[in-house]
């Protein structure tokens, strides 16, 4: 099966940026794209200093949504929204002070990865942090969620008035240059030789976020696992907890639902996520985190099925779940799932059930602006022109 190759390198333009990162894109764009990924052929999709953050969501969507394993190479720097102290990776525009709207949150991409099956999607990352983003990495793992494979560095914020390089990643593409592609964790370790980071002081990023080595003062960290109460597996769901987000080794719900989304067997793949979020109802109430995971993966689930109107209408259950269980308009499950919805509406063929999903969308929409400029705006103009439809 083909594979999918996402190139992404992104930062800051003129004093902003604090790593050169578009260079290292010839040397991974002379890498034969089977080689990239791993498998006899691939399709390879660039993204060069892109300007918007919803431009690369989309771009990471769709690789996201691809069959067949996927990696994703990230060059870039990372920054701290002050506001919500989120990570996210600057784009052209970004400043220090416009980096919520400007840049592209970390959470984003872990949630779109979030539905590959383990072993699957592999993350390459090679970052820069500013000095925030290094502050805050002291006592948080960077991770992509707990299916996706990470390997790279992150490096501490370059001294004034030079740029960094991308090393490491420029080590990984030279080795693949080779046409040879070791295991991602020997090539890993081989680009590690090459420029030795450890000794720099970067973080070092081994798979599932595990922090390998680390300057002084910071204390390494195992690697990231949801926390929270494991409650007895009914009968018919054994092999998996249903009342948490995922469980790993055998018997994974989201292993088996992947599995039948690739497959084709999508109201198998809903009837299974049913039921995990029945059982984390039960246990933990329709407001819990446990609960509203298993419904945005029902949502994603209708996407894959060609269903937007179960999607953006379950995107907007979510939403107005999270408001109602107090969680802020501009939290970031807050905004996704309105973003979701939004995105999920403009699917919507038929012009009477859109104007009806469009009424609440909009609702929403002046709780929830998110962060893409006059969205709200939007919907209230396509409401207006399906009016005039039948």
């Amino acid at each position: 099966m083909p594979g999918t190759v996402l190139l992404l390198a992104a930062s800051p333009a003129g004093k902003g940026a604090l790593v050169d990162a578009a260079s290292v894109l010839p040397v991974l764009a002379a890498v034969p794209p089977g080689v990239l990924s791993g498998t006899d052929t691939a399709n390879v999709v660039e993204l060069a200093d892109p300007l918007e953050p919803q431009a690369v969501l989309t771009r990471l969507r769709a690789a996201a949504a691809a069959p067949g394993p996927l990696t994703v190479f990230v060059t870039g720097q990372l920054q701290l929204d002050r506001r919500q102290r989120l990570p996210h990776l600057a784009l052209a525009r970004t400043t220090p002070s416009t980096v919520r709207y400007t840049g592209l949150p970390w959470h984003w991409i872990r949630e779109e990865l979030r539905l590959r099956a383990p072993g699957s999607a592999t993350l390459i990352v090679d970052l820069h942090a500013d000095p925030e983003m290094w502050e805050w990495l002291r006592s948080n793992p960077l991770d992509a969620g707990r299916t996706v494979a990470v390997y790279g560095r992150i490096a501490p914020p370059p001294s004034r008035r030079s740029v960094g390089v991308p090393a490491y990643m420029k080590a990984v593409a030279t080795i693949l240059r080779s046409g040879w592609r070791p295991e991602v964790s020997q090539l890993h370790e081989q680009a590690l030789a090459r420029v030795g980071v450890g000794g720099y002081g970067d973080l070092v990023l081994a798979s599932g976020g595990v922090v390998a080595g680390v300057p002084e003062g910071f204390a390494p960290r195992p690697p990231y696992r949801p926390e929270g109460p494991r409650p007895h597996t009914p009968d018919g769901l054994k092999g998996a907890d249903p009342g948490s987000t995922g469980s790993t080794g055998e018997g994974d719900p989201h292993s088996v639902i992947s599995a039948a989304v690739q497959a084709g067997r999508h109201s198998e793949a809903d009837a299974l996520a049913a039921r995990h979020e029945q059982a984390a109802v039960q246990a933990h109430g329709p407001g819990s985190e446990e609960a509203l995971h298993w419904a945005e993966v029902r949502a994603d689930l209708a996407m894959f099925a060609g269903d937007p109107v179960r999607s953006c209408r379950t995107w907007l259950g979510v939403a107005a779940a999270r408001l109602a269980a107090g969680q802020a308009p501009d939290g970031p499950a807050v905004e996704s799932a309105v973003d979701r919805a939004h995105h999920q509406w403009g699917q919507v063929q038929d012009a009477a059930v859109a104007r009806e999903l469009g009424a609440s969308l909009a609702e929403l929409r002046s709780r929830v602006p998110g962060r893409r400029q006059g969205a709200l705006d939007h919907v209230q103009r396509q409401l207006r022109q399906l009016q005039t439809q039948g």
